[in-house]
């Protein structure tokens, strides 16, 4: 349970985090980069981070959708 705790009063700001996700979403990351990630990220932030970006490519994916359709 310290573990958890410790985890989320991580000081690393929401734009390490965001950058982070949106690595992991491309899919290519160094293993250095990785394991420091998994050291200093708020796993909160990490969570709330990646509903948004699955959430905008989504919305993106359909408004392209729509596009191509409509044309």
């Amino acid at each position: 349970m310290n573990e958890l705790k410790e985890a989320v009063q991580r000081k690393i700001s929401f734009g390490a985090t965001v950058r982070a996700v949106l690595w992991s979403f491309f899919g290519v990351r160094k293993k250095s980069d990785y394991d420091e990630d998994v050291q200093n990220l708020n796993p909160v932030h990490v969570i709330v981070a990646g509903i948004i970006a699955a959430a905008l490519f989504v919305l993106g994916l359909l408004m392209v959708v729509k596009l191509v359709v409509a044309a």
